[in-house]
């Protein structure tokens, strides 16, 4: 299932490093609604016990707990757990957020009857690590859920083409192999009854395709800081690729940015 890229330490700081660029809450508040559906398909009772894995700023936390579950969010960025604190506090909702790694849950073993994560878990560099813990944390009978970008989705692609420009490390595999059916039965299934479903996420921004390039790079820290890495001609190239795929993909028109984004959501009840 692959092993540790060189320098995994150096990694793990790069990797929260750029969780904290920019600021992942103004893109958050464009896919609230899909969090909201998500929740909703799972069918919280009240009194479940939740931990949401790699929370970002509460887009699926805040309806856990207007559910009536007992939440807890973890992520490795504090100024997202911040966000997310505020987010909680203003909705008058109690929710513990605490600062963490997925594939090194500060929890107990089946502590929780609800272990979920959308669009979060997948980018932890050891996937079968993160595999490992998410079953560690849930009980029996209890269940996994997961949203996962799929390869040939519309984000996907988008990953593939900065990976053009700016190639991640020996030995880290694509996060969108979270969004392969058949990877997420050797990585869950032997241990969980799988469902999965493909969903689609609607991007809906009041600007141009090209905007949309620039509004992803000015507050998406993963995007920020790719171009960061890059030289003046590298980013040139870099943005316009992305803006040839956003403008390609767009459903709306010139001043507006219209794309179906499909992903893969994962059920998994522990056996």
């Amino acid at each position: 299932m692959g092993s540790a890229p060189d320098n995994f330490a150096e990694l793990k700081q790069r990797l929260r490093a750029s969780w904290m660029a920019g600021d992942f809450g103004e893109i958050a508040k464009l896919n609230a609604r899909e969090g909201e559906e998500f929740i909703r398909r799972i069918n919280l009772k009240p009194g479940t016990r939740v931990l949401d894995v790699a929370c970002g700023t509460g887009n699926q936390s805040i309806p856990a707990a207007h559910a009536g579950a007992d939440v807890i969010g973890l992520d490795l960025a504090p100024n997202l757990l911040e966000q997310a604190r505020q987010r909680a506090a203003a909705k008058k909702l109690k929710i513990e957020f605490i600062e963490g790694d997925a594939e090194k849950l500060p929890c107990d073993a089946a502590q929780f009857d609800v272990v979920l994560s959308m669009f979060g878990a997948m980018f932890a560099p050891r996937p079968e690590v993160v595999a490992a813990e998410l079953l560690r944390v849930c009980r029996p009978g209890g269940l996994i859920a997961m949203g996962n970008w799929t390869p040939e989705s519309f984000v996907g692609q988008m990953f593939q083409i900065t990976a053009r420009h700016a190639p991640p490390p020996p030995g880290m595999l694509p996060p969108s192999l979270w969004g392969v059916e058949k990877v997420v039965a050797e990585r869950l299934g032997g241990k969980t009854h799988l469902k999965m479903t493909k969903r689609e996420l609607l991007f809906d921004y009041p600007f141009s395709p090209g905007d949309a390039v620039a509004f992803f790079r000015k507050y998406f820290g993963p995007t920020q800081t790719t171009f960061a890495r890059l030289d003046q001609a590298g980013q040139s190239a870099l943005a316009g690729d992305l803006t040839q795929h956003w403008t390609k993909n767009n459903l709306g028109d010139a001043n507006r940015t219209v794309i179906k984004a499909e992903y893969l959501e994962v059920h998994a009840t522990v056996a």
